[in-house]
């Protein structure tokens, strides 16, 4: 369906061109939504923030086609290991094992620079996508028809320009969301730390543990994440009254690190302290502008969600302008972006906090209360938690009405095999909404394909006489869910399930209803 022409400058306009500001111009770039993206700053930060990424959002990357790239800078994740006030292990936070439910390695540490580098170069391959760095926005205002950026560039010089949609991506102190008055929700937490990264030499690799680890000790509570290569990362919890300028001095950084590491074993990369916020906007959209990653939250690192959550905040947001823009769907569709986005980080957030307050424990006896509690939990014995299980399905928003588990979970995606070999599904079925089928199951594809092609939607048969996946894990998937069908949204999420033909029926109505 085409778009009507229309006056406005562009159709989008992107505020801050980091990671979330990349993807979102990619997202719409690759629906050819001619879109303009700024950012104040000209070259990429030359070090590292995020560390962490998951499977969810390798698989948005593998769709933007740079999984490959990406992959370069990137190593699994290992287990963390939780250590108590006495130095003992009371529980590991580890990742689900094989067969992978999407795929790729669910949790991964990877190298921000050269990643964000080619997050901006796919941008680069998007002919509707006009980038300007150096450029601040100084206002911002809308009415019935557009929103109108005022645009600032190094030289002084200003101009205006109009959008239908703005999304602000432009980062924890938002000039867009200070501009509408926009407030944050305080989840109550904010703890000094310091994040250190080290590229360690040979010594260095032998001195430290071999796995990630959490030292939750009331003294000095510390973070301890492997990254690719030689980086290494510590976060170090600041005490009362120690000034967190003073921390970040190298002598004083060398001090901490004494019980791991000397000067000799490797080199200071940063060494910077932050509060550790749990924020988020009390409203993401204002009309026409719509706000997204740290511009609309903040998160405490302690499983390495923040940069996922800005990714997926893009991936929620972009199928949906681009239905609303080609007029496939009411503007309305854009209500739903903060009803599941906004009820998402709150519960991840909630449950970040609480593994948190575990690790921020600083009174000696609280923190052996604690770790005996912990261990009882496992029975005696350290447990494991996956990274995986901590991040919550959608609960809000557009999901079909007939509860299911499966709803709002993200769909798996399986290696598919034939004579040629293996790909994943996405590569052989394609993005978008999907309409996936137990090809061991009783509903035949040929009497839905007709009603779901005029839907916009492919229908994909799994097993039978349908694609052959290589593990199991769509057939173990359907089992689990007790339905034979499964309708996905362009995000991967489960808008809804069907165990037969009538509650398939309802499903595809109740969609043509909501959405078109």
């Amino acid at each position: 369906m085409s778009r009507t022409h229309h006056a406005n400058d562009f159709e989008v306009v992107i505020v801050g061109f980091g990671p979330t500001g990349a993807i979102a111009a990619s997202l719409l770039g690759s629906e050819g939504i001619t879109t303009l993206a700024i950012d104040r700053a000209r070259e990429i930060y030359d070090k590292p923030r995020a560390i962490a990424l998951d499977h969810e959002i390798m698989r948005l990357f593998d769709n933007l086609g740079i999984a490959e790239h990406v992959s370069r800078y990137v190593a699994p994740f290992p287990a963390s290991e939780h250590f108590g006030a006495q130095g003992q292990l009371i529980r590991r936070i580890d990742m689900v094992g094989e067969p992978y439910p999407l795929g790729y390695t669910p949790t991964m540490v990877f190298t921000q620079p050269p990643v964000e580098q080619v997050m901006r170069d796919r941008v680069g391959r998007c002919p509707s996508v006009t980038v300007e760095l150096g450029t601040t926005l100084v206002d911002i205002r809308q009415d019935s028809s557009a929103a109108t950026v005022v645009l600032k560039r190094e030289d002084g010089t200003t101009r205006e320009v109009s959008a239908d949609y703005v999304i602000a991506c432009d980062g924890a102190s938002s000039t867009v969301r200070q501009k509408l008055g926009i407030r944050f929700d305080d989840l109550d937490f904010d703890e000094p730390w310091l994040v250190v990264d080290i590229r360690v030499n040979d010594s260095g690799v032998g001195r430290l543990p071999k796995t990630a680890a959490q030292f939750c000790n009331p003294a000095r509570p510390t973070t301890y994440i492997i990254g690719p290569g030689n980086h290494r990362r510590f976060e170090i919890m600041l005490r009362p009254g120690e000034d967190r300028h003073a921390m970040e001095q190298p002598e004083k950084v060398w001090q901490l690190l004494s019980p791991w590491l000397s000067p000799d074993d490797g080199e200071l990369w940063r060494a910077a302290s932050y509060r550790f916020h749990a924020l988020v906007a009390s409203r993401w959209r204002q009309g026409r502008v719509l706000l997204a990653g740290d511009a609309a939250h903040q998160q405490p690192p302690f499983i390495g969600q923040g940069m996922c959550q800005g990714l997926r905040d893009a991936a929620n947001l972009c199928w949906k302008l681009g239905r609303v823009l080609r007029r496939q769907s009411g503007d309305a569709l854009l209500d739903s972006y903060e009803a599941e986005r906004s009820t998402h980080v709150r519960e991840l957030t909630t449950r970040i906090k609480a593994i948190g307050r575990v690790i921020c424990e600083q009174d000696p006896e609280a923190a052996a209360a604690r770790d005996a509690r912990i261990l009882a939990e496992g029975g005696g014995a350290p447990r494991t938690i996956t990274r995986q299980e901590i991040v919550p399905p959608l609960t809000q928003g557009l999901l079909a009405t007939r509860a299911s588990a499966a709803n709002g979970t993200l769909f798996p995606q399986p290696w598919i095999v034939d004579e040629s070999g293996r790909a994943l599904l996405d590569g052989v079925a394609g993005t978008g909404w999907r309409l996936i089928l137990d090809g061991r199951g009783a509903l035949d594809s040929s009497t839905i394909d007709a009603a779901t092609r005029a839907a916009g939607i492919r229908t994909i048969t799994i097993g039978g006489s349908g694609l052959a996946e290589e593990s199991g894990v769509v057939a173990r998937w359907f089992e689990r869910h007790g339905c034979s069908a499964a309708l996905v949204r362009p995000d991967h999420y489960v808008y809804g399930t069907a165990r037969d033909a009538p509650e398939l029926a309802a499903l595809l109505s109740e969609f043509n209803e909501r959405l078109n």
